[in-house]
Order: structure tokens, then sequence, then C-alpha cells
């Protein structure tokens, strides 16, 4: 779809032994210059689509909506690093943008995803690509590394008016000598498991800050309905044996989503 970065490439032996070890990888190159460019236009074209009154953060549904947003989820080189990490069946199930602007306020407090995904057994894949530059300046997530491999961490409930989730790990739970910023350039990706400690600070610089999310799991984990009615599966590469979960079919035109969690029924109409 968009031009690819000609040192795009598989994971390295050593890539997927940090992954098991450290819970991410990040700096892997997909997207060339025009390419990313080409990315930034699409994502300034479907982010004006969104009532003014709605944060485009916690809209988790443009795979199902969008044809182009959809295919850039399947792009080959994306599909290949998330393969050798999860093997060769897994599916998609979550598509967003994560996005700051100029001195935005917004913060994503420490987490882990595994907290909000009603998903067994937990071993979800989230690919994190880059739109603009993102560093420790502009609002880059940051992660602990290691820390999927402590378990649950003791999740608490705040109001705070910046934070773009309800529940955060406190700060006392933070081994801060472990914090890494998942700097990236345009067009990169990381990678990050499910039980990662992560979150995000505030866009302190002049500079937007956006990037494309989406959720790969492998086919033998299934999704809780009666928690979460509208979650469905989009194959993504390899064979299901298992289909535990609703199927999602491949969008056929242009949608957007408006609510946090939707059925794809509701975007076919707009197609």
């Amino acid at each position: 779809m968009f031009e690819i970065n000609k040192n795009s490439r598989r994971l390295y032996a050593y890539e997927k032994k940090q992954f098991i070890e450290k819970g991410y990888v990040k700096g892997l190159p997909v997207f060339s210059d025009f390419g990313s460019r080409d990315l930034q236009n699409l994502y300034l074209e479907l982010s004006s689509r969104i009532p003014k009154n709605i944060n485009i953060t916690k809209l988790n549904n443009w795979h199902k909506a969008s044809l182009s947003f959809y295919q850039i989820c399947h792009t080959k080189e994306i599909l290949d690093y998330v393969e050798d990490i999860l093997g060769e069946n897994f599916y998609l199930w979550g598509g967003q943008f994560f996005s700051k602007k100029p001195k935005d306020a917004s913060i994503v407090p420490w987490h882990q995803d595994a907290q909000y995904w009603p998903l067994s057994p937990s071993k979800s894949v989230t690919v994190w690509l880059a739109i603009y530059d993102t560093d420790k300046i502009n609002g880059a997530m940051k992660i602990v590394s290691g820390s999927h491999k402590k378990g649950k961490f003791k999740h608490m409930s705040n109001s705070d008016k910046n934070y773009i989730l309800n529940q955060e790990v406190s700060s006392d739970q933070i081994e801060e000598n472990n914090i890494v910023y998942m700097n990236l350039k345009a067009g990169e990706i990381s990678l990050h498991t499910d039980a990662l400690l992560h979150g995000s600070d505030a866009n302190t610089s002049e500079r937007p800050r956006s990037g494309l999310a989406m959720r790969f799991s492998p086919t033998d984990v299934k999704g809780d309905l009666s928690v979460w009615p509208s979650f469905e599966a989009q194959l993504a590469r390899g064979f299901d044996k298992y289909k535990f979960n609703p199927i999602a079919p491949k969008p056929r035109g242009e949608a957007t989503p408006i609510k946090g969690m939707q059925s794809s029924k509701e975007f076919e109409k707009e197609w």
C-alpha cells in the first residue's frame, strides 16, 4: 500500500530473545520516508472525519471500519515481524490511533494491557507504528523492561482529567531503572506483550505525536463475549483451527468509528 523501507527484514535471533526476556522490541523498519508521508496524509484524512467531541485515542475499531487502515495492518512486512513472535497462525482484533497534539497534556498512566482485555490465554502482541517521529519530549510510549515476568500488578482507579485510562499502576510499583522510552522514527514499529507495564507522558514539544496501534493474538486465544460482546477476529496469517471467536469481514470501504467498541455490522451501511 505504502512504499516499504528497503531495510525491512525479519527479526534477528537476539530480538526474539529480547522480546521473551524484556517484553518488547523497538526500531523495526517498515515504511520508507515516502511511505511515511503517505501514512501521515492518511492519518490526517481519517482523523478529520471524527466529530470534534470524540477523542480519537479512545476508538478501537478502525480495522473493522476502514479498508485503508485494514490494509496497513496486513502489510506483509508487519505480519512477518509478528509471525516471528506469535507463530504462523494469528488474527487481528484491535486497531486504533494514539495521538497527542503539540503541548498536549494527556497522559497514559502505567498499566498492563491484559488488565483491560478479557482474552484467554493472555499472550497478545501490540504493534505500535510511528506516524511521526516520537521521543521522550513529545510523549513517546515508555515501558518497564522485564515487567511482564512479574505477574499482574495492582491497578487503582484514578479520575485525573488528563488520563486517557481510568486505572493506573502506582509509581511505587515501578522499577525506575528499567524504564525505556520507545523512541521511533516515522515508519518504524515497536512490538510489546500485553503483560508489559507501559504508559506515556504529556507532549511538551511543538511537534505532534501519533501512532497506529494494531493488536494481534494467536488463534487459540478466545475473547470473553459476555464481557466484550462486540469482540471479533480477522485472520491475519495462517489457519484458525479453533474458531473460538466471531469473524469480522474485511472492510469494503471507508467508515468511521465513533465509539470505543463497535460491531463490524455497524459499519456496513457506510461502505
